[in-house]
């Protein structure tokens, strides 16, 4: 049988115990690790959900790997037709992990009205875009419908939409300019479709996305000149990976380009959540391993005639400290759980109420994005267990100080 153990419980389950003068500093042990907990959860569940939400917003509207013509600008605006020609076009066979490949063009314009102007960029799509994000983000409406021989249906944003005055199945106009200098600008007018509000601020107040063909019949172009294509990907993760190897499998005329490589700025901006939530996770750690030092401290001295009493019966220095080690893990335990409790409640409102939200012009998104990840919880849990119980290796040798005879004449 593990006395030590057996010793702990019954500390733990002692009337005296519950009523002893370590009872409010217990209280506040276990608070400490509980709130340690739920600050962590949030931490980086929330780090994560701004991470994972705003790439795959970015992926919406750029698709994960660009590939265009090397002599293309760096504006969003396509201005050197590809041939959709090419050995990866419709299907990527030579690289595993593509999701799908989609043609498009751009062509910046201005939408008119009788009292006011928006620039914006006109997204030429075709049958083979994938829908699935705009789809998530679509307040009223429906997309583009490309099965048919023309279309002048377009999505565009709430934002414009708002500022602009409009609404559903309004026409609007747009005007483009040409290429060349001497040529006038052309009017085209598009019906609404779809109002979408993705919450990514940069890009809903700059996007209109409609028919490639509009885009190509601007730019004289032929069925077969597209702007560039858009690669999705199955997993993120990869994006490096499969944006070297898509580069060395596409064209010499032809250059690709990451979303990374393309934002690494806004790359970068986010990689810095994962310092400011290590950063937090290592405090709350500090934090909760100091009030559990003292509450073991208080817990021995409270204990100094039982200490004495068991050393005196021939029980080891290692056995006592057992004993309240077992005892300072039960109160981690219990700040863990109740943490738990609490901080994946408050998760799971966030997530399906949306009751915080963000400015979209700073964070990119319009309410706090949640990823409850059950690796990283598991991970939070047991990495703090163990750090907090090193933490009190050291001051239970506290008992090796206390000797027999003095304890018990004390006592």
């Amino acid at each position: 049988m593990n006395y030590e153990l057996f010793i702990a419980k019954r500390i733990i389950a002692g009337k005296k115990y519950k009523n002893s003068i370590s009872s409010p500093i217990i209280k506040i042990a276990i608070t400490a690790i509980a709130l340690g907990i739920i600050i962590m959860l949030i931490a980086v569940a929330t780090g994560l959900g701004l991470q994972y939400k705003i790439r795959d917003k970015m992926a919406g509207f750029k698709g994960h790997v660009q590939i265009v013509n090397y002599d293309n600008n760096n504006s969003d605006v396509s201005t050197t037709p590809v041939d959709k020609n090419q050995d990866f076009y419709p299907k990527f066979d030579s690289i595993s992990g593509i999701k799908n490949i989609q043609v498009f063009a751009n062509k910046g314009g201005i939408l008119r009205t009788e009292t006011d102007f928006e620039g914006i960029i006109f997204k030429g799509v075709s049958t083979d875009y994938d829908w699935t994000f705009f789809e998530e983000y679509l307040v009223e409406g429906k997309v583009p419908d490309f099965n048919q021989i023309r279309t002048k249906e377009v999505l565009l944003s709430q934002t414009v939409v708002n500022r602009l005055q409009l609404k559903l199945n309004d026409t609007i106009l747009a005007t483009f300019l040409k290429t060349e200098n001497s040529k006038l600008p052309s009017n085209r007018k598009y019906i609404i479709s779809g109002i979408y509000n993705s919450g990514f601020a940069q890009f809903d107040k700059s996007f209109m996305i409609g028919d490639i063909r509009e885009v190509q019949t601007l730019n004289k172009w032929t069925d077969n000149q597209v702007g560039g294509f858009e690669v999705l990907l199955d997993n993120f993760d990869e994006i490096d990976k499969k944006g070297n190897e898509i580069y060395s499998k596409i064209g010499v005329t032809l250059n690709s380009k990451t979303i990374i490589e393309a934002y690494l700025n806004v790359f970068e901006w986010i990689k810095l959540f994962d310092n400011n939530v290590w950063f937090i996770i290592a405090i709350m750690i500090v934090i909760a391993g100091i009030n559990m030092i003292t509450a073991l401290l208080v817990l021995i001295l409270e204990r100094v005639q039982m200490i004495g009493i068991l050393k005196a019966l021939g029980s080891t220095n290692t056995s006592i400290r057992k004993v309240f080690l077992y005892n300072a893990s039960y109160l981690i335990l219990k700040g863990l759980f109740w943490g738990n409790v609490i901080g994946l409640a408050i998760l799971f409102i966030q997530h399906y109420f949306k009751i915080i939200t963000l400015n979209p012009e700073t964070y990119y998104v319009t309410t706090m994005p949640v990823y409850i990840s059950f690796t990283a919880i598991i991970l939070l849990n047991i990495g703090t267990l163990f750090l907090c119980f090193l933490m009190l290796i050291i001051p239970s040798y506290i008992i090796t100080k206390i000797e027999p005879s003095k304890s018990i004449k004390f006592a």
